[in-house]
């Protein structure tokens, strides 16, 4: 389900998921000393470490998690976790949340076997989908998706739990990093987008 020259594709990666994963170790520790070693957070999150690493710098590179070194050094949240939406960390490791490169509202491009975007049949039925996801995935704090996992609930959040605001601050104050992060997402994947 890729377009082979865009590198587009509707699957969330393995990185994503580990990478939303470990976010969420990081949120539930945020209140306690905050700090969480490498080591620690792969074990916790079940994420294979070789890749942690990895994600953790993508993560640190678009402002999402602070990084320090030293015995009481580690990673941790560089937000509060009302603040961070799942869609942020997504955006950090895959890239847009548009399935089609003409759907993408921050890197759009022509689909690789588009004859025409104007005369295109689906590009309007993908936006509306990348729409949709986004609408969920920005509503969803990391604070939200903790909550739903101690609870064993899956529930679909329909507003931010920290208001507007909070999440509107966040996202504007990181958004250069999100946007600038296309030249940097794996070549298997999307670029920023909302």
């Amino acid at each position: 389900m890729a377009d082979e020259r865009s590198g587009v594709s509707c699957m969330l990666t393995s990185r994503a998921k580990y990478a939303v994963r470990a976010s969420m170790v990081l949120a539930e520790r945020r209140g306690a000393n905050g700090w969480t070693s490498a080591g620690a957070l792969a074990t916790e999150a079940e994420v294979p470490r070789k890749f942690l690493e990895a994600i953790l710098t993508q993560l640190r590179d678009h402002g999402l998690v602070e990084s320090r070194r030293g015995p009481a050094g580690g990673h941790r949240l560089a937000a509060e976790p009302a603040q961070v939406s799942v869609a942020d960390v997504i955006r950090c490791i895959d890239g847009p949340l548009a399935m089609t490169p003409c759907a993408s509202q921050t890197q759009f491009s022509a689909c690789s076997d588009c004859a025409s975007v104007e005369k295109c049949r689906i590009r309007h039925l993908m936006g509306r989908a990348r729409d949709a996801v986004a609408a969920v995935l920005e509503a969803c704090s990391l604070e939200a998706l903790c909550a739903e996992g101690r609870d064993g609930a899956v529930a679909v959040v329909l507003s931010a739990p920290a208001g507007p605001e909070a999440r509107t601050s966040f996202v504007k104050k990181n958004s250069k990093k999100l946007l600038d992060s296309s030249a940097s997402a794996s070549p298997d994947r999307l670029s920023p987008d909302q």
